[in-house]
């Protein structure tokens, strides 16, 4: 039977079903004027306004409770720049728009955004990617895509990988390619990658001028190109590089992902004509919602799009759908206090469209709200600091058969890797560098082949390339310029022009050049070497050959390659004079006076150290004061030569002993060592020796013409008026023969290579003075730049980033290691004789106190030590002269008491000390001697000196005895000893 409640409780039912399920069906939401800015008959708009409807949708599925819905208001711009504008203007004024997502290109925003920041409008971008529309300077403009600034570093990193030193840039002539150019500049720079030229290409430019463009490219050197353009006239730029043979092997072509992204959607011919080419581009995760999306997307865009098969998602996609979530977050988060709507702009008789334009009353909210909204959306972590996205990850991407092929990736604070560490959805969050994979995969560069470019050619068709060289009056051997007769052409040879050619040939490949004599209009010398150096650094050259030094100074304007010949210190060339006359004292030279004063007070110190340890208990180191100061002086000198006599008896004295012959052994063997030198070697003095002794008497020095060597004498000291240059080395031979006295110089200061050429040529007249003495100068004198003393030899100087300086400096190395380098030498060298090494003849080879000083430490220490040992036990041995406590006796009675009984012998001494053997009835032994023997000593007639003598020492007898019975404890054997010397006495 049917229940007659049924109709009511379905009635309820219903009720309660439409409170759960529609809770807020009586608040209809309110829509919000939001306009959309693209070109829409473009692919990427279109793109761009599909995702965008797409995202709302999803959105506010998802969020149905929310009381606000964006309506969409979209404006074609046609793709231009006036066009945008007027929209963005037609969109704020009569629509009332409270946000603009667009416009599409970097040109349209830059008049939107100002509209924009009058109206306070925010605008949202997720495809204007130049750097020059920076939030900075409007801030109700938000990038919601990365600025192209983001990727120069990676594109940065690509080029140092491979040890690139020169590229460039070819760019879009617009906004969109000007506003990266410094940003990328500044980074390959900072990668020491010069930028010689850049190559700026109109937007609508004709094949005729693309093509002139790429001959003036090709006729360069540089092979290495970045390419930030449009992909239409990208495909129009590659097209045409292939047909002029550019894009085969040793080339190297880079594009932004302003084309990169849009590889998918190019022609077969166009991705035909890229085969090789390197790209960078945003890196998105893949996750099942992007997938899903995807898909989604395609199914809808073809149905509404069925002429654009071919369409595929890119990035420019993911991120509308995400600013379109970031703008209804924020609608919907200032919707609850304040009142939609525009204020009144200022109206005026002349008042123009723009000054009338009202100013929306949310704006200031939204544009906080913007900034402060942070989701996950579909490209990752998505959140806008100052107005742009944070800078992620940039995958690698090179193009390669039909399609492109990921090769590895960069990450900001990382580097190049080859793979990413990824972990699902936190892909992007938790991406790390694999340890294992450093560097790039395998890439097929341009002519289908892997070997890396080495990013710069010769070309075949273009100019010589221009070698100066300096023109010398002297020293011709090196570089010589002269004028062919009868015509106006110059003839350049030398040394360094032969080695130059037999570089070059070694070369891998061929290099047209020729040289060109640094001169004037007068066939005279252009200026130093210094401003040859200057010339190539400016261009004027493209290298420069002859004996040029490697200094740290032209380094900082030039790369020079490595040395052809041995590097040294800047050295001083000065007059010999004979010292035969000198050698009465040559005796006295091989030990310096503080050494010879230090001697002398270590030898009388160990004599008096020795005559302590000894006066007591030796009898040679007894007797008158003048005989015991003679004895230790004696015996302390005569260590030297181990000819003392004397025999010590104490073991401190023999340890004092032991470690003063071993110091005498050193300096005797040290000393015959260094005056064999000074009699065998030393035939000859120089006049000067230091460069103080110079400086204080003012004579006058010489130096090259034209070589940095004058630089590093003003540094030294010198004054300038002071300085005489001379062109040869004929030329230094009279100036050093004259004299500085006789309007000639005192030295001459010289280059190792120069240097060698003057002495070989008077070998019998001038000696070198070690340059170590000019260092030592240059300290006291506080002067911190030492590298100006000293060169790395001489070399072969190209401009800064020359990729010919690393090529030329490996075959100088093939030359110098085989027998061409001893052909050339001995061709322009080979008459020279071999000047004898003279350095030694500065008397620096002197023994000094700071070659001795520790062997002379350890011996006082060791002397010292034991003085101190016997002092301490001599005092220890007399304590009760000392702890006598009669008060009458003062300390200073004391220490005379002390030194009366040091100056007396000790007869507990084994040399002194008598044997008294007791035979049991108290009797000494037949063996018992005397104490003193002298007293026993019998005359038969005594003179009156003898018998003088007899009485001193008899009272000498009785004072020991009394000694020994005050000093001696009282014992049987001692008061035998006692008696025994009473008796005797």
């Amino acid at each position: 039977m049917r229940d007659k409640s049924y109709p009511s409780k379905l009635f309820f039912f219903c009720i309660l079903f439409i409170q759960i399920v529609m809770p807020n069906n009586s608040k209809v939401p309110a829509d919000v004027d939001v306009g959309v800015v693209l070109d829409i008959d473009d692919t990427i708009g279109k793109i761009g306004l599909s995702c965008i409807n797409i995202s709302l949708s999803h959105f506010y599925a998802k969020h149905s409770h929310y009381k606000t819905r964006l309506l969409l208001h979209a404006r074609d711009s046609n793709r231009d720049v006036v066009a945008a504008a007027a929209a963005a203007l037609d969109l704020i004024k009569n629509v009332q728009v409270e946000a603009i997502i667009g416009p599409a290109t970097s040109m349209q925003a830059n008049f939107v955004i100002k509209l924009g920041e009058k109206a306070q409008v925010p605008i949202i971008s997720f495809s204007a990617s130049s750097p020059s529309l920076s939030s900075i300077h409007s801030p109700y403009f938000f990038r919601a895509t990365r600025s192209d600034s983001a990727q120069v570093n990676a594109i940065s990193a690509i080029v140092q990988a491979f040890g690139w030193r020169k590229a460039v840039p070819i760019y879009i002539d617009n906004e969109y390619g000007l506003g990266i150019i410094p940003y990328l500049t500044d980074s390959l720079q900072a990668v020491d990658t010069q930028v010689p030229y850049r190559s700026a290409i109109a937007p609508f430019a004709t094949d005729d001028q693309i093509l002139e463009e790429l001959l003036k490219l090709k006729a360069m050197q540089t092979r290495v190109f970045i390419v930030h353009v449009s992909p239409s006239l990208g495909s129009k730029l590659f097209t045409k590089a292939k047909e002029v043979g550019m894009m085969g092997e040793g080339y190297v072509w880079i594009i932004t992902d302003g084309m990169a992204d849009f590889l998918n959607s190019l022609d077969y011919f166009v991705i035909e004509s890229m085969q090789g080419v390197l790209g960078v581009k945003p890196y998105v995760p893949r996750s099942k919602r992007v997938e899903n999306f995807r898909v989604q997307w395609k199914r809808k865009f073809q149905h509404e799009n069925p002429d654009l098969v071919d369409a595929d998602l890119n990035i420019y996609g993911l991120w509308a759908y995400d600013a379109a979530v970031a703008l209804a977050m924020a609608i919907e988060r200032v919707a609850t206090n304040i009142n939609f709507g525009f204020g009144k702009g200022n109206i005026s008789g002349n008042s123009t469209d723009l000054e009338t334009l009202g100013v929306s009353q949310i704006g200031p909210s939204l544009r906080q709200a913007l900034s402060n909204t942070k989701f996950r959306g579909l490209t990752g972590d998505f959140l806008f600091i100052n107005g742009q996205l944070k800078s992620s990850a940039f995958q690698i991407i090179n193009v390669d058969g039909d399609g492109v092929r990921r090769v590895g990736f960069w990450v900001p604070g990382i580097g190049l890797v080859r793979r990413l560490k990824t972990s699902g959805a936190n892909a992007s969050k938790n991406s790390s560098a694999d340890n294992n994979s450093s560097t790039l995969a395998t890439i097929i560069w341009p002519g289908d082949t892997a070997s890396i470019p080495r990013g710069w050619e010769i070309p075949a068709d273009g100019k010589k390339l221009r070698i100066g060289v300096p023109v010398k009056e002297g020293f011709t051997r090196f570089v010589n310029v002269t004028r062919y007769p009868g015509t106006n052409k110059l003839k350049v040879e030398g040394y360094c022009i032969d080695l130059f050619d037999a570089v070059v040939a070694e070369l891998p490949y061929a290099m047209n050049y020729e040289y060109i004599p640094f001169v004037n209009s007068d066939d005279k010398s252009a200026g130093t070497y210094n401003d040859l150096i200057y010339q190539v650094f400016l261009g004027e050259f493209d290298a420069a050959v002859g004996d040029i030094s490697i200094v740290a100074n032209r380094s900082l304007y030039v790369d020079f390659t490595l040395p052809y010949m041995e590097s040294g210190r800047v050295s001083m060339i000065v007059p010999i004079t004979d010292v035969e006359s000198k050698k009465a004292w040559v005796f006295l030279k091989p030990l310096t006076w503080d050494l010879w004063v230090t001697s002398l007070v270590f030898f009388v110190f160990i004599g008096f150290v020795v005559w302590v340890l000894e006066h007591r208990i030796n009898q040679d180191f007894r007797g008158s004061p003048s005989h015991q100061i003679s004895t230790s002086f004696w015996f302390s000198f005569s260590t030297m030569v181990f000819a003392q006599s004397e025999k010590v008896v104490s073991n401190l004295a023999r340890i004092v002993v032991i470690i003063c012959c071993f110091v005498g052994l050193i300096l005797t063997q040290s000393y015959t060592a260094s005056l064999s030198s000074f009699l065998t070697v030393q035939q000859f003095q120089p006049t000067v020796t230091t460069i103080d002794e110079l400086i204080k008497k003012g004579d006058f020095v010489g130096y090259q013409k034209g070589s940095f060597v004058k630089e590093t004498l003003k540094s030294l000291g010198f004054d300038e008026s002071k300085l005489v240059p001379y062109i040869s080395a004929e030329d230094c031979d009279q100036l050093l023969s004259k004299g500085s006295k006789n309007g000639g110089v005192a030295a001459a200061f010289e280059g190792p290579t120069s240097m060698q050429l003057i002495l070989a040529e008077n070998c019998s007249k001038y000696s070198i003075v070690e340059p170590v003495s000019m260092l030592e100068a240059s300290r006291r004198k506080n002067i911190s730049n030492i590298e100006e003393f000293s060169t790395d030899g001489l070399g072969f100087a190209f401009p800064k980033g020359s990729p010919l300086a690393p090529d030329v400096s490996r075959a100088i190395l093939k030359v110098t290691e085989g027998d061409k380098i001893e052909k050339i030498w001995g061709k322009w060298f080979g008459d020279l004789g071999i000047c004898p090494d003279r350095s030694n003849s500065v008397p620096s080879n002197r023994l000094g106190l700071n070659s001795f000083w520790g062997l002379f430490l350890i011996a006082g220490i060791t002397s010292l030590l034991a003085l101190i040992t016997y002092i301490g036990m001599f005092i220890y041995q007399n304590r009760r002269v000392l702890m006598n406590s009669d008060s009458r006796v003062s300390m200073w009675n004391k220490i005379v008491d002390l030194l009366k009984i040091f100056n007396q012998k000790d007869f507990k001494s084994h040399t002194f000390k008598r044997s008294i053997v007791d035979n049991g009835n108290g009797e000494p032994s037949p063996s018992t001697y005397s104490i003193n023997e002298d007293f026993h000593e019998e005359q038969d007639t005594p003179s009156a000196e003898d018998v003088y003598q007899n009485q001193n020492e008899l009272r000498f007898c009785r004072e020991e005895a009394l000694f020994i019975e005050l000093m001696s404890e009282p014992t049987k054997e001692t008061s035998a000893v006692i008696e025994l010397a009473r008796e005797n006495c």
